[in-house]
């Protein structure tokens, strides 16, 4: 059955009219070349998508010290910028939008992944529970180092330095990836965070770096082409808070204050399955585009959308399986299922070999 719900019609965010309202979410497939640098394969699956509204790329190290998994893109070299100008000529030339996801995994990693076999770097020296995947397989996290004080205002700039490499790279604009357990993540949460500092202790200490990298990478490249991708009840890489309502809530006045283009927020814990926070408060007090992800389909953004609940949303396993997902939605096609076997690493099976719909 066809549908001609506003969710399909061009929509004005800031300085962009994006041609529908579903955004598709940053994924990681670890499938970047020699150097962390994208390649042809990645240029074939993300311009196959360019239907989308907009595109957030996979997850991108912002410094050799981000990386936490093999064959994930980085944005720090000339080598990365020069693949990725690639991949958005590509999604241009097929009148797509595409924003960058800026990434840096704290102790999401492992000293064999990192220069010169470094421990990797966290808010506080807390081993998280769990394994992490490297060349070798499976392996269990370490304890990470606890960054100095004097060393923070460096990853700062790295994120800077980042958002400028993505504007010469042709995105569009960039996300800042403080969600899912990873370095900005591990600093708001008081699970993790443990610090005696300026950037630990009280929420508004906790909040700082992702205050700060905000301010630099907005100053850089200007707020209208950033957003923020939060997850406040994601369990994911072992990360906890003891209030994250309460912990979130201000972390969306904060960014609120910013006039950023959008705000990302994966709602609920992919872990679990559980919902619990009341995500309408992060909306309002944002109050700007908020973008949902979790779980959505057609139905259920359609009627987020009506309810005035969420304005835009980020679907990521089904644009995986479904490269031209906003056409089988538009016309009741059915969707082809995601293989879960080829997610992460591997060629082109279960990348860029999903069929398009041949139906009327």
């Amino acid at each position: 059955m066809k549908t001609t719900s506003d969710i399909f019609k061009p929509v004005s965010i800031g300085p962009f009219t994006l041609k529908n309202r579903f955004v598709m979410a940053p994924l990681t497939r670890n499938r970047a070349g020699a150097g962390n640098v994208p390649q042809p394969i990645n240029v074939e699956y993300y311009r196959q998508r360019a239907g989308a509204g907009l595109i957030i790329s996979e997850a991108s190290q912002i410094s050799p010290m981000a990386q936490g998994y093999p064959g994930t893109p980085g944005i720090h070299s000339p080598e990365q910028i020069e693949g990725w100008k690639t991949v958005t000529d590509a999604v241009h030339r097929n009148n797509g939008l595409i924003f960058i996801q800026l990434w840096h995994v704290g102790r999401i990693s492992h000293r064999s992944l990192l220069p010169g076999q470094a421990l990797p770097v966290a808010p506080s020296a807390i081993r998280p529970k769990g394994e992490t995947f490297t060349l070798n397989g499976l392996v269990p996290f370490e304890t990470p180092r606890a960054l100095e004080t004097d060393e923070i205002p460096g990853i700062v700039e790295d994120y800077a330095r980042a958002a400028n490499h993505a504007m010469a790279a042709g995105f569009d604009g960039v996300e800042i990836h403080g969600a899912n357990g990873y370095l900005l993540d591990q600093f708001l949460r008081d699970g993790s965070n443990k610090r005696t500092d300026r950037y630990g202790g009280s929420l508004s200490n906790r909040m700082r770096l992702l205050r700060e990298v905000t301010e630099a990478v907005t100053r850089e490249i200007g707020a209208g082409k950033v957003g923020v991708r939060l997850s406040p009840e994601n369990t994911f890489n072992d990360i906890s808070d003891s209030d994250p309502q309460a912990t979130f809530n201000a972390v969306a006045d904060m960014l609120g204050g910013f006039g950023l283009l959008y705000l990302h927020v994966v709602e609920g814990d992919f872990v679990s399955g559980e919902k619990k926070l009341d995500y309408r408060q992060l909306k309002r007090r944002f109050n700007g585009i908020y973008m949902a992800n979790g779980g959505y389909d057609l139905e259920r953004s359609v009627r987020s959308l009506e309810n005035g609940d969420a304005d835009l949303f980020s679907l990521g396993k089904l644009f995986l399986a479904n490269p031209d997902l906003v056409e089988r939605f538009r016309k009741g096609a059915s969707l082809n299922e995601p293989d879960q076997a080829t997610f992460y690493g591997g060629g082109a099976e279960g990348y860029t070999d999903y069929p398009f719909f041949e139906g009327e």
